[in-house]
């Protein structure tokens, strides 16, 4: 496995490598982003990862600071799985002001988007760069992101991309939590607590497969539960899987998703539903 820096240096490697399939990640790797990555082993010659912690997707009172930048131990983990690991400075990436910028949909602006202003722009602009730099035939991404595997398949689509995208199953701690590299900000008491929001989610779903129909009212509930243990709710939101718009009642194939805070700790999490 190679560790490259610099975009000359990968394209280089990349001219003769065959297909390849690519795992855009932020570092600091857990069994979800590792699960991709076998998965992309599965789909081309050879196995692209990133670790790039992005500053356009950050806001200004988020924590792109003390994010966790792990990449000895991350290279650890792909050792026998990538074949390239591109990991570049921010200079590489953003050698000048990034001033042209990609402008998501308007359910950027929704959801997680409502939360966190500019976000969703700052990830597509860094998936774009990326997936120019790489040029693979194949993209691999996690659904615990539903949102952003929603924009960045509709950017692929809009924009001509040809590269196939592919949503990983959301990669779970025994007890149900979703893996996310934030999860180390929880202390103890808040990582056994933090169980809750997959049970919450896990009630959406059983209220609308028992015939529950008025979707503001289970998500009203929902939010309440949660509020109840404590949480500070962002939303929780009963949506169409396709398209991201509220369900509506001749939909069958919905997603729950779900933005709460638990301490200093913003988690998401989301369920998918078919009726």
């Amino acid at each position: 496995m190679q560790q490259i820096p610099t975009i000359a240096e990968l394209r280089e490697r990349l001219a003769m490598a065959g297909t390849v399939a690519f795992v855009p990640t932020m570092g600091n790797l857990h069994e979800g982003h590792i699960d991709l990555v076998r998965q992309a082993r599965a789909h081309a010659d050879c196995v692209v990862v990133s670790i790039f912690v992005n500053p356009l997707q950050f806001g200004p009172s988020e924590d792109f600071d003390k994010y966790p930048r792990t990449l000895d131990a991350d290279c650890a983990k792909l050792e026998g799985l990538a074949d390239v690991v591109f990991a570049p400075a921010v200079n590489e990436m953003y050698p000048q002001q990034q001033t042209i910028f990609v402008e998501p949909p308007p359910i950027a602006n929704e959801l997680c988007g409502a939360a966190r202003p500019g976000h969703f722009r700052g990830m597509a602009t860094v998936v774009l760069k990326l997936l120019n730099i790489v040029r693979p035939q194949v993209a691999l991404f996690g659904k615990k992101d539903f949102q952003q595997l929603h924009i960045i398949r509709q950017m692929v689509a809009q924009l001509n991309l040809p590269i196939h995208i592919i949503g990983g199953e959301t990669v779970r701690a025994v007890d149900g939590l979703a893996l996310s590299s934030r999860n180390q900000y929880l202390s103890v008491a808040e990582r056994a607590e933090a169980t809750f929001l997959r049970q919450t989610l896990s009630n959406v779903r059983q209220s609308i497969l028992d015939g529950a129909k008025d979707y503001a009212k289970v998500e009203a509930a929902a939010v309440a539960a949660l509020a109840g243990h404590g949480w500070p709710v962002e939303y929780v939101s009963v949506r169409n899987r396709e398209t991201l718009i509220q369900a509506g009642r001749a939909d069958r194939k919905l997603v729950v998703l779900a933005a709460a805070r638990l301490g200093v700790t913003r988690l998401i999490d989301n369920l998918e539903i078919d009726i």
